[in-house]
């Protein structure tokens, strides 16, 4: 039997109300980011926002999700998506791999279909580094319009 996968999810401050109704659908269907976890067992050991900018929750809750067995964090979709995408994204990814020796992805769930023809109309991801940000979280058009 393969080994299981414990992720931990980080979500944008803006969102803090959100339930994961879109992450945990994705993570379920194996879509989006999650889509590398096809064949493999998953379970969510941590779930929680970064504290609002400049991200101060990212320095302790890495820890805490490490020490809940933690082996992959997600900077989830709402951190690329949202209006302005997060201006620390990048630096959330370094600052976790180095310091905690973990794997970081970008992404949840896929891009929503309204948010990537805006983020498309106003350039947002045409700049160096976007197409790594977003790859994992590029479906097809009909899965991205199932997260509208």
């Amino acid at each position: 039997m393969e080994e299981k996968i414990q992720i931990g999810i980080i979500i944008c401050d803006r969102y803090r109300s959100c339930a994961g109704g879109k992450c945990f659908r994705s993570l379920r269907n194996r879509q989006g980011a999650f889509s590398r976890y096809r064949s493999v067992p998953v379970e969510v050991v941590g779930y929680t926002t970064c504290a609002g900018c400049p991200g101060g929750n990212v320095e302790y809750a890495v820890e805490e999700m490490k020490k809940n067995g933690a082996t992959v964090i997600h900077l989830a979709t709402g951190l690329i998506v949202g209006y302005p995408p997060c201006p620390h994204l990048t630096y959330f990814r370094e600052f976790i791999a180095k310091r905690y020796e973990i794997e970081v992805v970008y992404g949840t769930h896929p891009i929503p279909q309204k948010y990537l023809l805006m983020h498309k109309s106003l350039g947002t991801w045409s700049g160096p580094g976007w197409e790594e940000i977003t790859r994992e979280t590029q479906t097809d058009e009909k899965t991205r319009l199932l997260y509208d």
